[in-house]
C-alpha cells in the first residue's frame, strides 16, 4: 500500500530529520536464466537499491545553553549532523524500513537514514 501525492513539482518536498527520498531502480522482471518473474516478487525482497533524489539535514542536536553568561545572544537556530547520502548516489537499502508513495504515477521510498546499507558515488556524473 502507498501514499498518493497529488503535488505537482518534486521540489517542494522537504524532506524532514534523518530521511532520505529514493527513486526505486527498476526490477528486472526475468532472472538470468530467463524466467519470468510474478509481479509481486521483488516486493517481497529484503534488500532493495536506487536513487537518492533528496536529504533531510540530519540528526538535530540540542542547543546548549549558558546560564551563567546572560549578555550571550541566545539563539534558537537548531544544528544538525548531517547526512552521509547526496543527491545522485545510487543506494543498497532495507525495503521492510521504508514508506512508500507514489508521485506523478512513479513509486519512491522515503526511509531512515539507519535502513541504507551501502551508497556508489559517482563523481563523474556531476562533472
Amino acid at each position: 500500500m502507498s501514499l498518493q501525492i497529488e503535488e505537482k513539482n518534486l521540489d517542494k518536498f522537504i524532506i524532514v530529520g534523518d530521511r532520505v527520498l529514493i527513486k526505486p531502480k527498476n526490477q528486472q522482471d526475468r532472472t538470468k536464466s530467463g524466467l519470468y518473474l510474478p509481479p509481486g516478487v521483488h516486493e517481497k525482497e529484503k534488500i532493495h537499491s536506487g536513487y537518492v533524489l533528496r536529504v533531510g539535514p540530519g540528526y538535530p542536536i540540542p542547543a546548549m545553553q549558558d546560564a551563567d553568561e546572560p549578555w550571550k545572544n541566545q539563539g534558537d537556530a537548531v544544528k544538525y549532523i548531517p547526512l552521509q547520502p547526496k543527491e545522485g548516489d545510487h543506494a543498497i537499502y532495507l525495503q521492510k524500513s521504508g514508506y512508500e508513495i507514489e508521485f506523478n504515477n512513479e513509486k519512491y521510498v522515503i526511509i531512515p537514514h539507519s535502513a541504507i546499507l551501502m551508497l556508489i558515488r559517482d563523481e563523474e556524473l556531476f562533472k
